[in-house]
């Protein structure tokens, strides 16, 4: 490309002292994490929010227009505390505890959860520093610009644990609580619907001592915290771990493995098994599952003549075959895949496993003269593999980019890098044929020498002011995708001068945080191929705006939403058979409802039964693709009407949005009365005025029949509460200005006879009337703070409304609400 688009150059004054391709990261909440010497940033993109959007921090090099729109990005970061470390000597003063990393203390490493694991369904980072601390940070209120705390201080909990025991020396527990390496694994998929809702993640922390530590996070334990597994699997230091995505291999089975290295360069693995098993239900509510989990280290290595620590290990997970280990060394990059592990999913089958290569390829490097400073063997910082072109692309420290072809392994195809292919022009094929001319050019733009060389043009016009020549590299110190493999990448650099000696102090470098486009693959086809693949397969657990970037960033050109504006408004309809799907109601709760519909409980639900409620809240609510598909679908079409310029187009989507808004609020009530149902015979009194809400709900013009019906079943049970001629009492509710009346005719907004106008909480539908709320950062609905967020605050549960305070249900539901019911996207609160 000549002339690539740079939609970002962000100014970071800081060093980035530990390239790598775990440097730059996007977690499941659609952030973006970077480390630096003494801090973590943290970068969301605009596209998408409607919250807070005057803090939107915007950077380019390039002129912001309709063509090339400039990135936004909200911006926080966590600093990194150095009087905090752990003195080792404290505990042992034996050499072989010493750290070295303690005399100029950085962060070294992170690893970040999958998303919805927080009280606020976000993502844990894992912060690991050269004197080989540990600490578990989670966002505090606001995760956009907002202050991230430290939840945990892994290090300490691990010495506590382990100098505990008498089996081994002090100096040897030490060690074993000096951590040099984590990864933290995805989520199992078990694929039940609805999905558990389970953290089935692990942190895993590869030791001094040779030891795989097993660390799962659990908010009730004071140092949210558990030690789940320690595996000895040698005696030598853990340099690298990487876990790979976990399979389905059988019914109710998930299997992962994870690959570690030594300083020897060999590389082992381990074998982990998650398994549902069949659990006696303590309530009717709660789950019939517990996860059990086997951990085993094979007897499978990988090692060569080659002796050498490794500079990076990662899996890459193609649908449909094993998965592939990568790891590179100075100068060359590795590939393994045995079929011998392959517990893939019955999706698999033998015949086309066998087509695919297996064993161990070696390809060798080759240095792109691009500065003074280029050459093969520096370390790899950016390792990303594009599914579209079945291709990885590698960024080395000193800018250049690589790119391995026929990674799958399709058709008996092998890794190869492009060195040794032949250059292909457009001019030398038939131009008659358009077909040949796409294929030409994309043969051209993703390869080695034409990357390298359009990456180098983003940095010399990124750099352009220093006036930038052969003796300055562009230290490359992370590189992500960061449209799905379409064609625009992020990195990491800093222009730096090797052959000059001299001095740099830390205050005066600089890096830049860019992203362009490096090749085009955002063809019309390929956006709505991709579109149509996330909106008909998402995977419960990662936040739309996660799944959706992609397609943000490219309908921010208004030219492509005209283009493909007919197109894009048949994806995002709801057609006839999906509504009649959900209106037959084939989400059922499958618990028995006449357990407690009977005659009422005075003493009211246990603690027990309050956490199987709201568990079962968390599952039905957020636990089903289909809703989550009309989710994003809705989340897409107010960003469509949003950017769009036409009033007709306009009213298109309007038209869309509100479909979707009613199917998606017809499926949220369903599963509340369903569930009011279920334990009607445990409300009381106070449970009521929320009970009859949802059945003037069931009632609003609009309403299914079936869910009309089953209003009038939780009608005809909540009058054995309350005699019906009681029930206006309960209903209820006054306008904090004037006191009159309000009728409930309007679940979004509030109106008195007086004109006071009030938004309503959009969980409980009551009147906010308080400054204790949340607000979603995709569509800016409010609500209700849940109980447990006001602890800090001491205001009990007296800012809710009086007929909500003292409910069970409610308070429970606002528990179990951790993301926005309408558009599935997190939640956010400024006090």
């Amino acid at each position: 490309m000549d002339s690539s688009p740079i939609y970002t150059s962000v100014n970071v004054p800081t060093v980035i002292t530990s390239p790598s391709v775990t440097c730059l990261q996007w977690s499941e909440d659609g952030q973006a994490f970077f480390t630096s010497k003494s801090a973590v940033y943290i970068m969301t993109p605009e596209h998408g929010i409607n919250f807070d959007t005057n803090s939107v921090l915007k950077s380019s090099v390039d002129e912001d227009s309709d063509d090339t729109p400039s990135l936004g990005w909200f911006r926080t970061m966590i600093a990194f505390d150095k009087t905090d470390a752990c003195r080792w000597t404290d505990f042992s003063q034996d050499w072989g505890a010493t750290s070295l990393g303690s005399m100029d203390i950085s962060v070294w490493a992170m690893a970040l959860s999958p998303s919805y694991i927080t009280p606020d369904a976000g993502c844990i980072l894992a912060v690991l520093s050269s004197n080989m601390d540990l600490t578990l940070w989670i966002a505090n209120k606001n995760t956009l610009i907002g202050e991230w705390k430290k939840i945990s201080n892994v290090t300490s909990t691990l010495l506590d644990n382990f100098l505990k025991g008498e089996s081994l020396s002090r100096t040897a527990n030490t060690i074993a609580a000096q951590i040099m390496c984590i990864d933290w694994s995805y989520q199992p998929n078990f694929a039940l619907s609805p999905a558990l809702q389970l953290d089935g993640s692990f942190l895993v922390c590869g030791n001094r001592a040779g030891n795989l530590l097993f660390i799962k996070y659990t908010e009730k334990n004071e140092d949210k915290i558990q030690l789940e597994y320690k595996l000895v699997v040698g005696d030598q230091w853990i340099l690298q771990v990487a876990f790979s995505k976990w399979i389905l291999a059988e019914p109710m089975t998930c299997i992962a493995l994870i690959a570690y290295s030594t300083p020897d360069g060999t590389v082992g693995f381990v074998k982990i098994m998650q398994t549902l098993r069949k659990a006696v239900k303590h309530s009717p509510l709660g789950l019939p599952f517990s996860v059990s989990t086997t951990f085993e280290q094979l007897e499978t290595t990988i090692s060569d003549g080659r002796k050498g620590a490794l500079t990076a290990l990662k899996w890459i997970d193609i649908p449909g075959r094993p998965p592939i280990l990568v790891y590179t060394k100075p100068g060359t990059i590795h590939f393994w895949s045995d079929p011998s592990l392959s517990f893939v999913s019955a999706q698999t089958s033998t015949s086309s496993s066998s087509r695919h290569w297996s064993g161990l390829y070696s390809l060798q490097l080759k240095t792109q003269k691009r500065s003074i400073g280029s050459s093969f063997l520096q370390p790899v910082s950016g390792m990303q593999y594009v599914h579209d072109r079945d291709a990885l692309v590698l960024s080395l420290v000193d800018g250049s980019f690589h790119v391995v072809h026929g990674i799958a392994g399709v058709a008996h195809s092998e890794p190869t890098l492009d060195y040794s292919w032949p250059n292909t022009t457009t001019s030398s094929m038939n131009t008659t044929n358009p077909t040949n001319m796409t294929s030409g050019n994309r043969l051209q733009s993703l390869r080695s020498n034409s990357l390298s060389t359009t990456v180098r043009g983003v940095f010399e016009r990124v750099e352009r002011m220093s006036g930038v020549t052969f003796a300055d590299m562009m230290r490359t110190s992370g590189m992500i995708c960061y449209d799905d493999g379409l064609g625009s990448l992020m990195w990491l650099h800093e222009a730096t001068r090797p052959a000059d000696f001299n001095y740099k102090h830390d205050a005066k470098h600089n890096s830049v945080l860019t992203v362009a486009k490096v090749w085009d693959d955002a063809n019309d086809e390929e956006l709505l191929n991709k579109l149509g693949q996330v909106l008909r397969n998402p995977i419960i657990g990662p936040a739309p705006l996660y799944y959706l970037r992609f397609i943000f960033f490219h309908f921010r050109q208004r030219s492509t939403l005209i283009r493909l504006h007919s197109r894009l408004i048949d994806t995002l309809r709801i057609n006839e058979s999906e509504v009649a799907g959900l209106d037959n109601g084939y989400h059922s709760i499958g618990i028995d409802s006449d357990t407690w519909s009977g005659q009422r409980r005075v003493q009211g639900p246990d603690l027990e039964v309050r956490q199987d409620l709201r568990n079962s809240l968390k599952r039905h609510l957020f636990g089903y693709r289909e809703i989550l598909s009309l989710r994003m679908r809705l989340s897409l079409a107010d960003f469509a009407w949003k950017i769009s310029s036409d009033a007709q187009q306009q009213a298109q989507y309007g038209i869309v949005a509100q479909k979707l808004i009613m199917a998606i609020s017809n499926q949220n009530l369903r599963m509340l009365i369903r569930h009011s149902i279920a334990v009607t015979g445990l409300l009381a009194l106070d449970d009521i005025p929320f009970v009859l809400r949802l059945v003037i709900q069931s009632r609003l013009p609009g309403s299914p029949e079936n869910i009309s019906a089953e209003g009038r079943t939780l009608s005809e049970m909540a009058e054995r509460i309350v005699p019906l001629h009681e029930h206006g009492n309960h209903l209820s509710e006054r306008c904090p200005a004037c006191g009159v009346e309000v009728p409930l005719q309007d679940i979004i907004n509030a109106t008195c006879q007086n004109g006071h106008s009030w938004s309503r909480c959009s969980i409980t539908t009551f009147i906010l009337s308080t400054a204790h709320v949340r607000t979603c950062i995709g569509c800016s609905r409010k609500a209700f703070l849940p109980l447990s967020g006001m602890d800090e605050n001491g205001a009990g549960e007296y800012f809710l409304p009086a007929a909500a305070r003292k409910s069970w249900f409610v308070g429970e539901l606002l528990e179990a609400v951790r993301r926005c019911l309408f558009c599935g996207n997190a939640f956010v609160s400024m006090l």
